[in-house]
């Protein structure tokens, strides 16, 4: 599999900068791991609050709570990888942060649809996705292709924009 990375010179390329793909995918399970038990707290949480209210509301807001795993799982989504930052908490922890391929800033709106195709993917064949992942050069899962997004290690990505920017450019 071989692409012209020089087509696209805003994208980091493997080959030269290999610190910023390194552990990836690793460090992207843990993330997730990590971000389910944090979105399983904040369930749970909302879970107790709505229990409580449904008594105070005489069951009323016991059928809200079927809105509640998704809207927790979106908003999570949406505040963390819609931030400044582009990285969930476990991201954060594990040094990896979410990078736009196609010249377009990351809100918000794309962070949920990130979010979105990444649960579609990951639910219907997680075993495919993964694979996937292992034989692009990027390391980039179905969901960031169609998206198109980039998971690459945070620290080396500062000083590799640093080092772009003050390379020459033709």
């Amino acid at each position: 599999m071989t692409q012209n990375y020089a087509n696209r010179p805003y994208l980091p390329d493997p080959a030269t900068a290999p610190e910023l793909f390194e552990g990836v995918l690793t460090r992207r399970v843990i993330a997730y791991l990590i971000d389910l038990a944090i979105m399983g707290c904040l369930v749970l949480a909302a879970f107790l609050v709505g229990g409580i209210l449904g008594f105070l509301t005489f069951g009323l807001a016991w059928a809200a709570l079927v809105f509640v795993v998704p809207g927790v799982v979106v908003a999570y989504y949406a505040i963390t990888l819609g931030s400044s930052r582009r990285a969930t908490v476990g991201m954060q922890m594990t040094d990896i942060v979410l990078t736009p391929t196609r010249g377009q800033p990351l809100d918000g709106w794309m962070a949920i649809l990130h979010a979105l195709l990444f649960w579609v993917t990951f639910w219907i064949s997680w075993p495919i996705s993964l694979a996937f992942a292992l034989f692009t050069p990027r390391r980039q899962m179905i969901h960031d292709l169609i998206v198109g997004t980039l998971m690459v290690r945070h620290s080396p990505m500062i000083r590799h924009w640093q080092h772009a920017r003050s390379a020459p450019s033709y």
